[in-house]
């Protein structure tokens, strides 16, 4: 069984940062990718930023040059660093973690952390 532990989130004024952090309970190195989604009130959960086994990141249009996604694997722990924070930022953040093959998955998520972006 796989545990997901978000931590980092809050309150922040616009323009502001936070680092979400998302800790595992094995090595990240382990799955086939990891990554965070955001839920908003009223709103599917979408794709933030995902980072795959061997390191390459992808993120969505709207995050792109003020999100950072990295993992670091002797604390087993993935990061999303946020930057530029902007009010449509607000949502619960949680971290994903896909196991198994390419075709063949199995999808764990963590609890979930809030994040409010405003004034």
């Amino acid at each position: 069984q796989v545990q997901l532990v978000e931590s980092g989130g809050g309150l922040v004024q616009p323009g502001g940062s936070l680092r979400l952090s998302c800790a595992a309970s094995r090595s990240i190195s382990s799955f086939n990718r990891m990554g965070w989604y955001r839920q908003a009130p009223g709103k599917q959960r979408e794709l933030v930023a995902v980072i795959t086994g061997v390191g390459r990141a992808n993120y969505a249009d709207s995050v792109k040059g003020r999100f950072t996604i990295s993992g670091d694997n002797a604390k087993n722990t993935v990061y999303l660093q946020m930057n530029s924070l902007k009010p449509e930022d607000t949502a619960v953040y949680y971290c994903n973690a896909q196991l198994g093959t390419v075709l063949i998955f199995t999808d764990y998520w963590g609890q979930g952390t809030q994040v409010t972006v405003s004034s």
